[in-house]
């Protein structure tokens, strides 16, 4: 089956994923789940930990200010949505714009890793401490697991059945829209992370 397929289908248990507590609010707002888009045979995979209001209205990850500021820091490295893939641990919107809570993780988590397994990225980039945790957890880092402001920028590799794979934890983008003071450090990072991609 090709990676489009496989990743399609995930869509279609997430659409009909009534075991998980945020189903009911996606109904009775009339909200889209947010599987994830881009390049499926893309280098690089960047993981969130939630949709906002406005991700969960388009269906689309990171459409809101938040990705107004991802946007500027692909610009910066001179790569474009289109050459990635983008997606977050829980594809639905939690009440209110709370961070996820741990089962609403547990839930979503194994789509998320089937995703990852399909792209098959020579990097994942994390964005935030949620997604960061979970990721450095699921590939057996979590002696190298410290605060995000520790370890943002580091480069953590490991073996996969599919190759070598580079993790870097990565500030959510969301830093910047607060205090836009904090875009040259995420540059920075952005610039560690363009170091990771092959030519």
């Amino acid at each position: 089956m090709l990676k489009l397929e496989r990743l399609k289908q995930i869509s279609n248990e997430i659409l009909i994923l009534k075991e998980s507590p945020l189903y009911l609010e996606r109904i009775e707002n009339n909200y889209i789940p947010v599987i994830g888009e881009g390049n499926c045979d893309t280098q690089v995979v960047f993981i969130g930990e939630a949709p906002g209001k406005k991700e969960a209205q388009t269906g689309k990850p990171f459409c809101g200010a938040s990705g107004k500021v991802l946007d500027q820091l692909l610009e910066h490295i001179k790569m474009k949505r289109e050459d990635v893939y983008i997606t977050n641990i829980v594809k639905d919107r939690p009440t209110s714009n709370r961070d996820p809570e741990p089962n609403e993780i547990d839930i979503y988590a194994p789509f998320l890793i089937r995703q990852i397994e399909i792209i098959q990225p020579k990097v994942i980039a994390t964005l935030g401490r949620f997604s960061t945790s979970f990721i450095m957890k699921h590939f057996g880092l979590q002696e190298d697991l410290e605060k995000i402001s520790i370890i943002h920028g580091k480069v953590f590799s490991i073996d996969t059945s599919w190759g070598k794979l580079s993790i870097i934890p990565l500030y959510h983008p969301a830093v910047a829209v607060y205090n836009r003071t904090r875009l040259d450090e995420l540059k920075k990072d952005f610039e560690m992370l363009k170091k990771l991609i092959r030519n």
